[in-house]
């Protein structure tokens, strides 16, 4: 079951949802107004009854299918609340915020955004560099924070999108960190260690390292992981002693789950996940990527001066 897929068409659903409000034509002061008479403020409760009731027979979600919907809580917007939801099936779950009119009637999904702060400014916020591989200038204003598995097919795409693309544009900076999908990618975990270990030997040589895996992912088994990616590491030029006793030392860990942590609160569910100045993109996606860069290059660009990709 893929639960993503379901869950994103209930999404869906719940944002065109907003589209059954009686409709204002913009600009049009006689257009007719909803003739149903105001209801009554709703019993505690009965919202969240509401809400997955909707759910339940929209989405013909039966037993099998674990709905929680929250308590409603104030939302930015006034008269209306947010409620959370949570589907749960199969051993995976999803979650999301609806909104619902105070009135218990109306029901929609989507952002609720503020015109006064920058949208990209909580993004930021969240993405913490200091300790991380990086390369490109470091006082650069356009950069891209990947979080990558060595074990993931479409991070080694990713990887060579980057090889390719980032030239084109020397003022940014890429950093990376450590998201490996343990549950799915049995040796991730331990690509994450070695690749850790050889950035305490150095920038120059993790980025190597890093090449080097995805250029041998498929070299590289649960069985022989260990000393395989301390191979690499050494053709990378770090010392195989000193990296050895960095990846058996615990505490080798701890930036790696602090990556983690970061990546869950951002709500990186899925590898690569790249975020470009604070936008998000999933996956290897070029045009995405260029539209992003090209972009931010511009914005970067001192007035006066002429932004674009080096030629």
């Amino acid at each position: 079951m893929n639960l993503r897929t379901l869950y994103a068409a209930a999404v869906l659903a719940l944002t065109m949802l907003a589209g059954r409000v009686p409709a204002r034509a913009q600009g049009n002061a006689s257009a007719p107004k909803s003739s149903a008479p105001a209801s009554a403020a709703p019993a505690p409760g009965s919202i969240e009854k509401r809400v997955e009731d909707f759910l339940r027979n929209y989405y013909a979600w039966g037993p099998t299918f674990e709905l929680k919907v929250g308590t409603p809580t104030p939302s930015p917007v006034q008269n209306l609340l947010q409620v959370p939801v949570t589907v749960s099936a199969g051993g995976g779950s999803d979650s999301a915020i609806v909104y619902v009119s105070k009135d218990g009637r109306y029901m929609f999904r989507g952002d609720v955004q503020d015109l006064n702060v920058d949208p990209l400014s909580e993004n930021r916020s969240k993405l913490h560099l200091d300790g991380y591989a990086s390369k490109g200038p470091a006082n650069s204003k356009v950069v891209l924070v990947e979080f990558g598995d060595f074990e993931c097919p479409s991070c080694r795409q990713l990887d060579a999108l980057l090889r390719e693309i980032l030239p084109q544009y020397p003022n940014a900076r890429l950093v990376f960190k450590d998201f490996p999908l343990e549950s799915i990618h049995p040796w991730a975990m331990t690509a994450s260690l070695a690749g850790r270990c050889a950035l305490q030997q150095g920038q120059d040589i993790f980025w190597k390292f890093h090449d080097q895996v995805y250029d041998n992912q498929d070299a590289v088994t649960p069985d022989n992981a260990f000393n395989k990616l301390a191979e690499l590491a050494q053709a990378a030029g770090a010392n195989p002693d000193t990296l050895k006793t960095c990846m058996a030392d615990p505490k080798t860990a701890e930036p790696v789950k602090q990556s983690i942590a970061e990546a869950r609160e951002l709500q990186v569910n899925s590898t690569p996940t790249t975020f470009i100045d604070g936008r998000r993109m999933v996956g290897p996606d070029p045009n995405l990527l260029k539209q992003y860069l090209d972009y931010d290059t511009a914005a970067a660009a001192p007035a006066g001066a002429t932004a674009g990709k080096a030629q």
